[in-house]
């Protein structure tokens, strides 16, 4: 496996290996859009934590674990978030009780820290579940539910996420970030990524390119993109580059008793304009394609495929990428055309 040069992936790689060494892997499931590898056209690897990028299971091809991976037209599974560096992750925190965190990403994090969780619960062929709480700080609990969308199972998995606050008292300045590495095939480590919705999504508090920071809220050296550029705005086709996404909420106060729900939204289509027509049908508010570059690809058309990242819930409008998306009806049925933006 080809791995990245980044010097600050050294400490974590060798602390995740030291963990996996010492028997400190996590249970973990590979699940699937249609609930089966020979039918499925993408398939998501979960840590039991929570995060992407597991061996349980995997099928992808171009890498030792499954991430988010798609099937192309020659049968194979090929993953865009696990070739080179098993970076893709979440976190969550809070400004009350002198500020804590817990925040899990195999490689940038070295694993799981100060998370309190068990096996994935709910796990069939296409659904799973991940409950974790704050070590130190355990009313703090996060619910990931993962199973296909509702509006375009073909093309997006949806995952639900729930922040309860059951600490007995009201938590200030809830964050929460996801982040990952975009490696797409067929040509990793060199990718267009787009991203879109950052000026309408009222609660994000940071977007960025850099896929290998760190998911935890609290820690914010990669602010300003870490080198990468594309800080809190929208961008069309970035690279090609061995870029990623990042992005960060702050759902305000949450009161004892109470809590924050939205989605997020992973998937991948066999060319942008597909991957558009499913943005439209989820009602998307803010979201990320990753791309590969010619000569394996068509950088015009988004084949031959296009990566999703997504949210809703986030304090954003639905982003509809072309007039009548919202009328096409099946993912496969897409009659409309769309006039590629062309790369500056």
């Amino acid at each position: 496996m080809k791995l990245k040069s980044r010097a600050t992936f050294a400490a974590s790689l060798i602390a995740a290996a030291c963990m996996f060494a010492a028997g400190g892997a996590h249970a973990a499931a590979t699940i699937f859009n249609t609930g089966a590898a020979g039918t499925a056209q993408i398939a998501l690897g979960i840590n039991d934590d929570g995060s992407l990028n597991t061996t349980a299971g995997s099928v992808a091809t171009n890498s030792g674990r499954t991430g988010l991976s798609y099937k192309f037209a020659d049968g194979a599974f090929r993953d865009a978030t696990s070739p080179g560096c098993y970076c893709e992750g979440w976190g969550v925190s809070t400004s009350s009780f002198g500020g804590r965190s817990g925040f899990a990403n195999v490689d940038s994090d070295g694993g799981a820290n100060n998370l309190t969780f068990g096996a994935l619960t709910g796990v069939t062929g296409s659904t799973a579940t991940a409950t974790t709480s704050l070590t130190n700080l355990s009313g703090l609990t996060v619910t990931q539910t993962y199973a296909p969308s509702s509006n375009a199972p073909g093309a997006l998995f949806e995952v639900k996420v729930k922040i309860t606050n059951t600490t007995g008292a009201a938590l200030n300045d809830v964050k929460y970030v996801r982040v990952m590495d975009w490696d797409v095939p067929l040509t990793e480590f060199n990718e267009f990524v787009t991203i879109k919705g950052t000026a309408s999504t009222t609660l994000l508090e940071k977007s960025h390119l850099d896929g290998f920071a760190s998911a935890n809220p609290l820690n914010t050296g990669c602010d300003a993109g870490c080198g990468y550029g594309g800080v809190d705005v929208d961008l069309t086709d970035a690279g090609p580059a061995d870029h990623g996404a990042y992005f960060r909420f702050n759902f305000g106060t949450i009161a004892d008793g109470g809590s924050y729900e939205f989605s997020i939204f992973y998937g991948a289509t066999a060319s942008e304009r597909t991957a558009l027509a499913a943005i439209a049908a989820e009602g998307l508010e803010l979201y990320s394609l990753g791309q590969s570059s010619p000569p394996s690809g068509d950088p015009v058309a988004g084949t031959p495929a296009t990566f999703i990242f997504g949210f809703k819930g986030v304090g954003g409008t639905a982003l509809i990428p072309t007039p009548g998306s919202l009328a096409l009806v099946g993912l496969g049925l897409l009659g409309a055309g769309m006039v590629r933006r062309r790369r500056a």
